[in-house]
């Protein structure tokens, strides 16, 4: 049975949101101005206070952002008492969550406990597809390619491949160290990216050696060849999984039964059609000379281009969908973000919900530019939120700069308002250095030109406090120290890099 009479507890500010979105519940205003500074035990004692009893309701709801268990309201009213939202606006969510059934818990608040859900209907999803049964079948479906050992096409998640870009130049041990971090942020298939305009047929005999290093690392996973240098891709056939890029340039000489990506294009002469529709009849074309040449998996690729050409090319994609509806298809996502001077996370996701209206079954993605770091990361999480019908209200985003609720966070000022002025600061014979090196926080204390004392950590509050133990500074110096440590945590927190008193973001909004 379902709770049915459910008591909202809240403080008064947020009281008009509670009741706004907490239709056909009962509400209960605690006598204090912010439900944040409420406790179970404070709760508890308004309530009893106030007459509730245990035959008047079936469960209480208490804020999620109390501290504490709600196991004491209910062990001392009789009640069973959850916690509920952070924000009221996630009320509504949270009601039809649990007169479906959703259990919440008395520790953690309802918007946590979604966001788990979430992750974990994700995971079963996943875990389906890896099941071995359930590939054998998928498998006899045209619709869907193994490359190595790993399932692709429509029945599958969309699969991540991280390039590691001009791999010849990084050398092995970097090579590796790049795409252990790809597979670590959520790739599924290493792309080793070969320099343009080189041949490098040494660096194709340490594949197997790469390979070998992320299978002791735990991860058995294909490898790609990213080369238009004919050469360097046959002497990698015996090497990779899956081969990019070949086009009509070097279609006869690379026949094999391996899976290769297909371009629209002849780069010995030159050509790439541009009107999508020519580009759809070219690449038809090629592939059904491939097949004939003897290939057995082609997976095409339309190209997608940056801006200002991105429209066509998405085009020539759904043009391609349409004529060819059970092909594997690749894009690469990487081109347009790494073109684009604007903030990653939104540009991979709306290139992911792209990708998947089309059934692009293949993203290759890069981290070149500073920009474009965390590509791979936030193709995983826009993959994620696809597997559902709506990449909104899941639980889990990519909102990170931005924020899907406002907080209501205010206080009725006090009689007196003054307003703030700065003073003069007095020099002291301490100043400190920061800077962030290796996810950490890092500290120099100089006097005069000598660094006395290095401090590092990750915890603004830790640093600050053993500044204190070593050094005698004042309220404002240590003020100050903590503004720009708080400072340097989010950068790291965020990758930006960071430069103290620097202000981590432009004053886009707040701009003329």
């Amino acid at each position: 049975m379902h709770p049915e009479r459910i008591l909202l507890v809240t403080g008064r500010l947020a009281e008009p949101l509670v009741r706004k979105y907490g239709k056909g519940c009962d509400v209960f205003v605690a006598p204090v101005s912010v439900a944040a500074f409420l406790t179970p035990e404070l709760i508890a004692r308004y309530l009893k206070k106030a007459g509730i009893r245990s035959e008047d309701h079936d469960l209480i709801l208490i804020p999620g952002l109390v501290r504490g268990s709600a196991q004491i309201i209910e062990d001392e009213l009789g009640i069973p008492a959850f916690k509920g939202p952070r924000n009221a606006m996630d009320l509504p969510q949270t009601l039809k969550a649990l007169r479906e059934g959703f259990k919440l818990s008395k520790e953690l608040p309802a918007d946590d406990l979604f966001s788990i859900d979430a992750l974990k209907k994700v995971e079963d999803i996943r875990n389906k597809t890896r099941n071995r049964t359930y590939i054998e079948k998928a498998l006899k479906k045209p619709w869907n390619v193994l490359i190595g050992n790993l399932p692709a096409g429509r029945d599958f998640p969309a699969r991540i491949l991280g390039e590691v870009v001009d791999a010849p130049k990084l050398g092995v041990e970097r090579t590796v160290e790049k795409a252990l971090y790809y597979l670590r942020e959520g790739a599924d298939i290493i792309d080793v990216g070969m320099v343009a305009g080189e041949t490098n047929p040494d660096f194709i005999e340490e594949i197997p050696e790469i390979r070998e290093r992320l299978k002791e690392n735990g991860f058995d996973v294909p490898v790609s060849f990213d080369s238009l240098n004919t050469a360097e891709i046959e002497k990698a056939l015996d090497y990779a999984d899956l081969f990019l890029s070949v086009d009509e340039g070097n279609l006869e000489e690379l026949v094999t039964e391996k899976p290769v990506v297909l371009i629209p294009t002849n780069q010995k002469k030159g050509l790439f059609p541009t009107k999508p529709g020519e580009r759809v009849n070219f690449l038809d074309r090629l592939k059904e000379k491939a097949f004939d040449l003897g290939y057995k998996t082609i997976i095409p690729d339309l190209i997608l281009e940056h801006v200002p050409h991105l429209a066509r090319s998405i085009t020539a994609f759904q043009l391609y969908r349409e004529r060819n509806p059970d092909d594997v298809l690749l894009a690469g996502v990487g081109n347009v973000v790494e073109l684009y001077d604007a903030d990653s996370a939104g540009m991979n996701a709306l290139l992911a919900g792209i990708a998947k209206e089309l059934s692009i079954n293949l993203l290759l993605t890069t981290e070149v530019s500073i920009k474009a770091r965390g590509s791979v990361r936030e193709l995983r999480r826009a993959v994620d939120m696809n597997l559902f019908e709506m990449p909104k209200d899941l639980g889990f985003d990519l909102l990170i700069l931005k924020e899907k609720r406002a907080s209501e966070w205010r206080f009725e000022p006090a009689e007196k308002v003054v307003e703030a002025e700065e003073k003069q600061v007095e020099l002291e014979p301490v100043y400190f250095r920061i800077w962030v090196e290796d996810g950490k926080i890092w500290v120099n204390a100089h006097r005069g030109t000598e660094a006395v004392l290095t401090i590092t950590g990750d915890e603004p509050n830790a640093i600050i406090d053993t500044i204190l133990e070593h050094f005698d500074i004042s309220p404002r110096h240590a003020f100050y120290l903590g503004r720009e440590l708080e400072r340097a945590k989010t950068a790291l927190k965020l990758r930006r890099s960071y430069v103290q008193e620097v202000e981590l973001f432009p004053e886009f909004y707040t701009g003329d």
